[in-house]
């Protein structure tokens, strides 16, 4: 008896089928039958019942199942345990990363090539979506990890976070926007943007989730008028004249330079904020373990909020 041939078999019975066993197995169907059928005579018993439309297991077949993961799960883990020890580390990891996080100022691409360079057997998949989307993917384990934006301050069930970027919003707009009069004005009260055109990140973001939020405690629903995934997007609508975007606050003569004028808004100041996140038990591959810690002193927790592991 060989691991390939338990392998097989639990992958055959997954599928329910041989030909998809082992197009998923990257191997020729016959050579998979040949092995599970090996396997079936040294047991002396059928494993697999191959007379329907489907393979399903025989009654045998069914018994011996939990024990066949056991044995691969149980070889995994002696994998696993031995290079921690040898500080090999091997594997997938699966990040999120939240719409438009490139442009605060995440070099995620530098940080995964560092990681891979040190890991090159880890495989590493990357993923954007929406932070709702992607905390109930962690909550799922579907993610080992994810760079989202908050919505608000409070604590998220089964989720720890470092916060990275706290930054304020702003409202961008052209130069000659109304909004900008009087001459001077130094900041832009949230209740002014009611009925005006906005232009915001999707629904489903951090950013667009405090606008929302701010808008309904004021007594009125934002009128998104453009919405986009790519801030540098949102800035050339608002440059054009196409409404007032709702931006992080950008750096000094940022806004010039894409032909912006920029306001603080007040009553009440709105923030946009990323964090990295992931399971509260901890990511549970070492793989997805050492990214994380890489990822987490690539990326220190913005001033005024403490890391997890200080929380903690």
């Amino acid at each position: 008896m060989e691991l390939r041939q338990l392998k097989y078999f639990l992958t055959v019975v997954e599928e329910a089928n041989f030909t998809r066993a082992a197009a998923r197995l990257h191997l020729a169907q016959p050579g998979v039958s040949a092995q599970i059928r090996q396997l079936e005579r040294e047991l002396g018993q059928a494993l697999l019942d191959r007379s329907g439309g489907t393979v399903t297991t025989t009654a045998v077949g069914e018994a011996v199942l939990p024990y066949a993961r056991a044995a691969l799960a149980a070889v995994e883990g002696l994998r696993q345990t031995v290079d921690e020890f040898t500080g090999l580390v091997r594997g997938q990891v699966t990040i999120g990363l939240v719409s438009g996080a490139v442009a605060d100022g995440f070099d995620v691409a530098t940080v995964l090539a560092d990681f891979h360079e040190d890991h090159p057997r880890v495989e590493i998949a990357l993923t954007e979506d929406t932070s709702e989307r992607m905390l109930a993917a962690l909550r799922l384990g579907e993610l080992d990890l994810a760079v989202v934006g908050l919505a608000g301050g409070e604590p998220l069930p089964g989720i720890d976070l470092q916060v990275v970027v706290d930054t304020p919003l702003v409202a961008a707009m052209a130069p000659d926007d109304p909004l900008l009069a009087p001459a001077g004005r130094a900041a832009l009260p949230l209740s002014a943007l009611a009925g005006r055109s906005l232009i915001s990140l999707p629904r489903g973001t951090g950013l667009r989730a405090v606008l929302e939020r701010a808008c309904e405690q004021a007594g009125f629903k934002p009128r998104i008028a453009f919405e986009g995934a790519a801030p540098k997007l949102l800035a050339r609508l608002a440059a054009r004249g196409l409404g007032v975007a709702i931006l992080p606050e950008l750096p000094p003569g940022g806004a010039a330079a894409l032909g912006l004028r920029t306001l603080p808004i007040t009553g009440p100041r709105l923030r946009g904020r990323v964090a990295l996140a992931w399971p509260a038990d901890g990511p549970a591959a070492p793989a997805a373990r050492a990214l994380l810690a890489r990822m987490r002193q690539a990326f220190p927790p913005a001033a005024g909020h403490a890391s997890a592991s200080a929380r903690a």
